[in-house]
């Protein structure tokens, strides 16, 4: 007999959602002014019949998922295709549990499955779609999935990781690091959360690197509205203490002095921390290591604001098995990209990088057992942003607030495309919008993950597509 909390999907629909952006934001060597959103509704039903819906919403960030030469439609066709598979494969996937249990199973079976079809290559079987694109694809199901199951119990979806709900320990999903004296046997989830979750969180700014940071750099091109442009205008006007700097990863001198001039700018607003993003470009760890040496030399004060870089390297590290042990001892290294799952930072950690940066767009299931495995490992994390907007928002900040990170949590859609959450601001102001450089998670509430969907009035079209048992 299954146990009385199992489920199972039994309906999928997809929405894709349009955002422009109201400035640019560059990705490595590309540049994103609009992007498509991905939202999910399933229908779950349990061993007795009774069923729940639940959401899910993933920005289809086409340059970050999948840096190529192939056209921006081209990729973000694919990517649209590719959902379209994943919601028919949800519904007709076979799996029964809790939401950790089915999401794990499919991403281990189901997914790489769908991967390899010849028809979802754009075309190009020279350049087919990345893991990582799969992923952010998946995550919207795999989100709504958690959704329904709170939403069938009638508790907040954090309350569930554990027993009674989880059938299974973490030693069936996760494999200690070699000559550890870890074991997951009898541990779930919950062991590695916060055991009551703040309402307000540290905001992370992001300096993107087409940003203007001073009149000097104003080109006339930028939005005339009531949102700020300049870096000083946005650190006096939410509070900032925080911020995340984008940086070229291939310039080693603009690099060096962007740093320099986003930390002075920090200085004289009061501002406590940076971090440095090599944007996944950089190859030998000697360039990061110079730029923090020289940094350190000339202005240490600058230095000393760096807590954490990330990610200065490229995507895949079974192609790019890079030593890093040489930056992780001058600051602490987080990966991002690479972080697909946890055993891409069981392998990190080998490398040498010493924290991880969790993405609800890599999936809910995904998020939480990497970080119970760099948990149990000593290893720090941070919960980094996809400039999500809209529903998006909510899991990825409840994810901050439950894991518990180095400092707060990255959030920019309110930089990029603010008027695209107005909807949901009204029901959750303090998660659209910076005060006093926080984040207020305080009216999230209720089961799932506590959307208020009810309450939030936002005209959707019919869905792109509609599968059922």
């Amino acid at each position: 007999m299954e146990p009385a909390t199992d489920i199972q999907i039994i309906a999928a629909s997809l929405y894709f959602l349009p955002v422009k952006a109201r400035v640019p934001l560059k990705f490595g060597t590309e540049t994103m002014t609009h992007v498509s959103c991905a939202r999910v509704c399933v229908k779950v039903v349990d061993e007795k019949g009774r069923t729940a819906e639940g959401w899910g919403e993933t920005p289809l960030s086409v340059q970050w998922v999948w840096p190529a030469s192939l056209t921006y439609e081209a990729r973000l066709g694919t990517l649209q295709q590719f959902c379209n598979l994943l919601a028919e494969a949800w519904v007709g996937f076979d799996g029964k549990g809790h939401p950790i249990e089915i999401g794990h199973e499919f991403q281990k079976y189901i997914l790489p499955a769908l991967l390899k079809k010849k028809n979802i290559h754009a075309g190009h079987a020279s350049e087919p779609m990345p893991w990582l694109a799969a992923l952010v694809c998946c995550s919207a199901f795999d989100l709504a999935l958690h959704d329904a199951y709170g939403n069938l119990h009638q508790r907040p979806i954090y309350e569930t990781y554990g027993p009674p709900f989880l059938n299974r320990d973490l030693g069936e999903f996760l494999t200690p690091a070699e000559n550890s004296k870890v074991s997951f046997k009898g541990k779930f989830p919950r062991d590695f959360l916060r055991a009551k979750r703040p309402d307000q969180l540290c905001a992370w700014h992001l300096v993107g690197g087409v940003d203007p940071l001073d009149k000097s750099e104003l080109t006339g091109s930028e939005p005339t509205d009531d949102y700020p442009v300049l870096l000083a205008d946005w650190i006096k006007r939410d509070g900032l203490k925080c911020l995340k700097v984008k940086l070229r990863g291939n310039d080693a001198e603009w690099d060096f002095q962007r740093m320099i001039k986003v930390g002075t700018i920090a200085m004289e607003n009061a501002v406590a921390w940076l971090s440095a993003d090599f944007n996944c470009t950089v190859t030998d760890p000697d360039y990061v290591n110079s730029i923090l040496d020289r940094l350190r030399d000339e202005h240490p004060r600058v230095y000393g604001m760096i807590l954490y870089v990330e990610q200065p390297f490229p995507y895949e590290l079974e192609h790019h098995p890079i030593d890093v042990h040489s930056v992780s001892a001058r600051k602490p290294l987080f990966l991002d990209e690479s972080a697909h799952d946890w055993s891409q930072v069981k392998r990190g950690r080998e490398l040498g990088w010493s924290g991880v940066a969790l993405k609800t767009c890599k999936t809910q299931t995904g998020a939480l057992l990497s970080c119970c495995w760099a948990r149990a490992h000593g290893m720090a994390l941070m919960v980094q942003d996809l400039t999500n907007p809209m529903l998006a928002q909510i899991p990825h900040l409840l994810l901050a607030a439950h894991v518990g990170t180095i400092m707060g949590v990255e959030t920019n859609s309110m930089q990029f495309y603010p008027e695209a959450s107005v909807a949901e601001e009204k029901v959750h102001p303090g998660l659209y919008r910076r005060r006093e450089g926080k984040v207020d998670l305080s009216t999230l509430d209720g089961p799932g993950f506590g959307y208020r969907l009810k309450e939030i009035h936002r005209e959707l079209a019919e869905p792109i597509a509609l599968f059922a048992r």
